[in-house]
Formats: structure tokens, sequence, C-alpha cells
């Protein structure tokens, strides 16, 4: 058997801490830092939509995931700089095959309600995320990680006891996947492995998640609950780390629109809100201690729905170039957005870690070059003056994705003489209609579940939940398949990418940064983490 790395110092820092006797009593100042820190430890944030769950097994964006992250704990946590550190976990042995990982966990741990964590919570909330009857949106997460058997029982060939996860005993947990994995263990910072509460499952239903029937065993408890406008998560006291925490209550406000979310920053009602498109230079010139912008693990593209009830248009892959080549996204990046995005011509962003961007045509032309380029192939595809194309595309509520949608729209009008209806929705109802292929170009954006460049490609694999576009490509499925065993990827995601350049199944606009106004009093965001996994118990805030 060979030994996971070692934890960073992060790990050993909230141990310390926890043993200490003076810091459990007393929050005078930080015990790493030595500031000073408020009294009221209160975290408030904006949230743009309404989260989707904050049951681990159903939530599917990242509004909810932020608050599953801190209502639940997995096996694994990841500190400021997105290393892996203990989580539920004390640490883990992995086979050399790298086939076979067994975990184990904290004595002491306990849920909310003070019960015992167990290996058999986790064996619970795996097979529920595999089980056919919740139907989970994330099912195929857990087949991405190759845990054997999972591809078959969400196909409903095999019972949910078939999947290969067991509990040795009270604390020793089993994992035998179909393959080598070596990036698994990083795999299981994701909700959707988190353990979960049978006897409160049992109990209430699909009510369970509700504040005052939860059980949950992260750092935090619901407390309340207002759809729409906001949810409350306070300390739990039951909390393995509980003595380690510094924030005492995080509050989150569902704030649909941009520059109201800005009004209420400055007014003080919030500690973190997004900056709205295109302000970012002046707030970072006006504010220059709370205007922010770094690397984010996350993609902003539009798909093409390519599914048999999708538009004719679209099958002919000369369209599709066309308006891809059309899409000038520098003026999206620098005059729209101007908070240091940059420009994508891949599905992958050049923060994914062991990621090479590779040489893709698109990329190296001039913005002349691909227009005159897009006017030839939509020529060619038979549509101009006399026959102009047209089609629909949609976009959630949200000021700056509109202000995208309706530039590109004004590029292909201008360029191309396309005629382009743009829709709105309200993000249940966007998604419901993205699931449905209800639809013709839609908005799409991914944020990495784990820091490999698979968790963007596989979305464009054919079995994949969330290829929404039903873009499907042997040759695709084939490579990323090849690379999950692979210990040479890049030669591999470099191919997929060139595919997806060539094939155009969706437009890739900009890759994310975190655009953020935070308070200068918060202390400990993890700016250095790309996949922005934060957790409120690693925040705190300082005396004014």
């Amino acid at each position: 058997m060979k030994h996971a790395p070692s934890f960073s110092m992060a790990a050993l820092l909230a141990t310390t801490i926890a043993a200490s006797p003076l810091w459990a009593g007393s929050h005078a100042t930080h015990p790493a830092t030595g500031e000073a820190l408020a009294d009221d430890q209160t975290f408030t944030y904006r949230q743009l939509d309404e989260f989707s769950s904050v049951d681990p097994q159903v939530v599917e964006d990242v509004s909810g995931a932020e608050v599953v992250r801190d209502l639940f704990e997995g096996l694994m946590n990841q500190d400021a700089d997105g290393n892996l550190v203990p989580g539920v976990a004390t640490g883990f042995e992995a086979n050399d095959a790298n086939d076979v990982y067994t975990f184990t966990l904290r004595q002491g741990a306990k849920w909310s309600n003070g019960d015992p964590i167990t290996a058999h919570d986790f064996v619970y909330g795996w097979q529920r995320a595999v089980d056919p009857a919740l139907a989970s949106p994330y099912s195929w997460y857990m087949e991405l990680m190759s845990i054997r058997n999972a591809k078959e029982i969400i196909a409903g060939d095999k019972p949910i006891t078939d999947l290969a996860i067991e509990a040795i005993d009270d604390h020793t947990l089993r994992v035998h996947l179909t393959g080598s994995l070596p990036y698994f263990a990083t795999m299981t910072t994701h909700g959707t492995t988190f353990p979960v509460h049978r006897a409160t499952i049992e109990a209430h239903g699909a009510e369970w998640t509700k504040p005052g029937n939860i059980v949950s065993n992260g750092a935090y408890v619901l407390s309340e609950h207002i759809p729409n406008e906001r949810s409350v998560r306070v300390r739990n006291e039951m909390y393995w780390n509980n003595d380690a925490t510094i924030i005492d209550k995080t509050v989150a406000l569902v704030i649909n629109d941009e520059n109201t979310a800005l009004t209420r920053y400055m007014a003080g009602e919030l500690d973190r809100t997004e900056v709205p498109a295109g302000q970012f230079p002046r707030l970072k010139q006006e504010h220059p201690d709370e205007a922010i912008s770094f690397p984010r693990l996350c993609n902003y593209y539009y798909t093409f729905n390519l599914s048999d009830n999708g538009p004719e248009e679209f099958k002919d892959v000369n369209v599709r170039q066309a308006l891809a080549l059309a899409v000038d996204r520098r003026i999206i990046t620098e005059n729209i957005l101007a908070g240091g995005q940059p420009q994508a011509f891949t599905f992958t962003p050049a923060a994914t870690a062991g990621f090479e961007v590779p040489d893709v045509a698109i990329a190296s032309m001039t913005q002349a070059e691909r227009d005159a380029k897009a006017r030839e192939l939509l020529a060619a595809a038979g549509y101009g003056p006399g026959n102009p194309l047209k089609f629909s595309m949609i976009y959630n509520t949200a000021e700056n994705h509109k202000k995208i949608a309706v530039a590109m729209s004004q590029m292909w009008k201008q360029k191309l003489g396309v005629e382009v209806e743009l829709g709105n929705l309200e993000w249940k109802i966007f998604l419901e209609t993205r699931e449905n292929q209800d639809f013709e170009l839609a908005r799409g954006a991914w944020c990495g579940d784990y820091n490999e460049a698979s968790t963007f490609l596989d979305l464009i694999t054919t079995p994949s939940g969330y290829n929404d576009g039903k873009y499907s490509n042997a040759r695709v499925d084939e490579l990323i398949l090849a690379a999950r065993t692979s210990t040479d990827t890049q030669p591999l995601y470099t191919e997929v990418e060139q595919i997806l350049a060539e094939e155009m199944p969706v437009i890739p606009i900009y890759h994310n940064a975190g655009v953020y106004m935070i308070d200068e009093d918060v202390g400990g965001w993890p700016v250095d983490n790309v996949e922005q996994n934060w957790y409120s118990r690693d925040l705190y805030k300082l005396a004014k």
C-alpha cells in the first residue's frame, strides 16, 4: 500500500487550535495572525439566484454547493490554496494501481443531533447518489469517479447495494474503482460524495432539508430559509472542529440584480458581492483594498441544441463555425466585463492544473480574419441577405448575461445579417429548459468540480448528464475514457479540444475570474483557490 501525500500545515494548525481551551473561550484575537477580531462574527454575502437544493445528492448549482459545503462535510476538504486536507477522514491510502482507496474516519465526529458519523453514512449517501429512484442530477459524477458498478446501477441494471463502496468497520471506508484514478481523493471534496443522515431522510422524506428537520455534519446548521430571499446557517456545536471556527453565522441574501447588490454592499449590508460588468476598473481605483480579481476554474460559453429536436440550421458545422468566429471576445472581456477575464477559444481554462492550452486555429486569427471566414462559411451554408439565418438564444436573469447576449446578437446582425430573438429566463426555469432541450442556443457556464481537465471535457461526452446540447462524437468519448487511466493525458485532451474547435458544438466566450467586492474586515478569503471552494469556518471578521 502506498500512503497519500502528507497534509498541509493548515490541518495541523486547525488541530492545535481545537485543542486550545483558551481559544475555545475567547475570540479576542485570531490564533494564527494575532489580528483583533470583531465581536459580531456574522458574514453576509450576495447570492444571485435561489439555490437548487441543500441536499448533497440533489444540489446542482454553485450557490447551493456553497451552502452544502458549510452544512455538510465529506471525506476530504481543501485549504486556502486548493490543497487536499482532512475532513471527516483523517487520511487515506491507495494501492499501487490506484484503483482501491481506503479512508480512515476520525473518531468523535458527530452529526448535529449528536449521533456518531460512521462509514455506513458514506455508504448510504453514495448509494443514494446512484439510485435511479432519486434521479440525482449529479449521478453521472459517481460514474466519472470510476466507482465499480456505478454505471450499471445508474442505468438500472444492478441494485444500489452493488456499488463498490464498503464500510470495513465504523471508521474505515473502502472504495473499489474500475481502473486507475490517481486523483480520486480530490473528487471527494464534491458535495455529491458527502454523507447524509439516513434516519432524518426516512423520517421527513422530501422535507428533510428544511430548518428544524435537517441534521448535518458540517461546521454549520441551517437555521432559516426563506426561498428567493435569504438563508441563514449558524455554528454546529457538534462539529468536530467547532472550537477552531470563528464565524458564528453566515447569511446568504438572494439579490438578482448586481447593481442593487453593489448598492447594498456600499451601504454596509453585505460583506461580499460580485462586481457588476464593466465596473471593476472604477471600483478598483476608488476602493483598491476591496475590489479584487483573480483566476477561477470556470468557463462561459453558449451551447447549440444538436439533439433531434434542435434546429436544422445548427446541424451544419459551417453555421456553428461562422457564429463562433464572428464573436469578438475582446469586446466582451475588455469593454463589457472589464474584470480580468481572459478570452476563451478552448473549453478548458488555462487555470486547470496540469493542462496546457492547445493551439487551435481560431485563436491565432485576427478578428478581421475571423469575420471574413464567418461570412464565407455562412454563405456556403446558404444564408445571406435574401435568406437570413434566424434563431433564438436564451440566458438566465443577470445583467451581465443580458449585456453579453445583446452584444453577441448585434455582432451577428452587423457582420452576418443574422436575426436573433433573445429570451431571459428565471434560473430554475432556465435549467429545466436546457435539460429538456427546449432551446436553440443557450448560455452555459461550468465551474470545475475538481481541478483536472476532465471536469470540463466530460461535459461534452455523449453520456454526460450536463451535455444539454446532446453533442455526440465517438472519438471524443473514446479519448475522455482513455484519459481516466492515462499517465499522460495532455495529448488526449489536446485532441479533444481540437475536435471541439473544428466541430464547434459550443461557443467558448471567456474563462472566468473572481471579480468581487470584499469588505476589508473579512479575513481568510481563499483567493488562491481557483476552484473557490470556500468554507465559512475558515473566514473571520476583523475589528474595525
